[in-house]
């Protein structure tokens, strides 16, 4: 998810990529004259819901199964791990799902079975959200959750790690892969990857020209604290969380009471406030379009084309879409129908691409 419209989530599939091999029906269709792109419609499993089964963890689940981690020594961080059921093999990776703007580990409850069949899975919660802590005082920036990230890979994973992130949680691995310098991350999974912790990171798109004087007005009225606390309240509130979900995903029957809880209930915890405010006043942050050329590990880019918050035809979905015809290490592959968080609006769509990656990854 990405700041401002404090969610982000969507349905089909479109591919811009080098190679395909999938289980999928395809159709030729034109989305650019330089690409190459395909509709897949699932081709086996039982309809639900606009697209396949997927079998989702229950959130007591991943209450029960959720450990704390002490970063710095001061700051205590909710993280999730479910290993294979089946014997390690050299096909098993080991992956990190990172969450974004609003978002927590039970965002991810519709991928971590699917994943965890074949793969050790981890997931965080970002300091500021979910059941991390939520410091007063702390100045949330990209880099810091970048430096978490590796940390955490560091302390508790101990081993290469896929980093998988949506929205702002794409760019924190994006840094942090840029970052690396001892072989910690073996590759990376972006979802609709934002292009910075808030819009104000986007100034050669002329929809957020258009906005800035009223971004630069909020930043101001969200920094007086009644102000704050009162659009706060207005955000997290269910109808209106709902509202704002429905317009965001593709797929609205998606858009149920479990995943309005998964947004609304941390957003009622001591220090929500502060990192609402942080998030949305604090500087952008690092530019994805400046770092993927830094990164040589492989790159799987999951895109859908319904994004109204990172659109395929602003700068950053421009600058991915070309990708693949520049770099040898990625993959795209644009969802059609899908808003800005695929792995929980069509998650079928998105293993269909995920899991053959992680497979041909684990042979080369």
């Amino acid at each position: 998810m990405r700041a401002l419209t404090w969610t982000a989530m969507s349905p089909p599939s479109m591919v811009v990529s080098r190679t395909a091999t999938s289980t999928v029906n395809f159709r030729r269709i034109s989305l650019r004259r330089d690409l190459v792109c395909v509709r897949a419609t699932a081709s086996s499993g039982t309809a639900v819901s606009g697209g396949g089964v997927v079998e989702a963890v229950e959130l007591v689940e991943i209450g029960e199964r959720s450990k704390k981690w002490k970063w710095k020594g001061e700051y205590s961080v909710n993280y999730f791990v479910k290993d294979s059921p089946e014997e390690v093999t050299p096909a098993s990776q080991t992956v990190l799902l990172v969450h974004g703007f609003g978002a927590s580990i039970p965002h991810w409850r519709r991928n971590i079975n699917a994943l965890s069949k074949n793969h050790t899975v981890y997931a965080i919660d970002l300091l500021g959200f979910g059941a991390s802590d939520k410091p007063p005082g702390f100045s949330y920036t990209m880099e810091s959750w970048a430096e978490l990230i590796l940390n955490f890979l560091e302390e508790v994973v101990q081993k290469p790690t896929i980093l998988i992130g949506n929205s702002v949680g794409s760019l924190a691995c994006v840094i942090a892969a840029s970052e690396s310098q001892r072989d910690l991350v073996k590759g990376l999974v972006l979802l609709n990857c934002a292009g910075g912790m808030n819009n104000k990171a986007v100034f050669d798109d002329w929809r957020i020209k258009l906005l800035m004087p009223l971004l630069l007005l909020i930043d101001f009225l969200l920094k007086q604290r009644g102000i704050a606390s009162a659009l706060f309240n207005r955000v997290k509130d269910r109808e209106n969380l709902k509202n704002i979900l429905t317009n965001v995903y593709g797929n609205k029957d998606n858009v149920d009471d479990t995943l309005v809880e998964i947004i609304a209930g941390p957003a009622n915890s001591e220090g929500a406030l502060d990192a609402f405010v942080s998030i949305l006043t604090g500087p952008p942050g690092p530019n994805p379009i400046k770092l993927i050329p830094e990164i040589t590990k492989p790159v799987l880019v999951l895109w859908g084309d319904q994004d109204g918050l990172t659109p395929l035809d602003g700068p950053v979905g421009k600058y991915f879409t070309s990708l693949p015809d520049q770099l040898p290490n990625f993959n795209l592959y644009v969802l059609q129908g899908v808003g800005h968080c695929p792995q929980d609006d069509r998650p079928d769509l998105v293993h269909e691409r995920l899991l053959p990656w992680l497979a041909q990854l684990s042979s080369t």
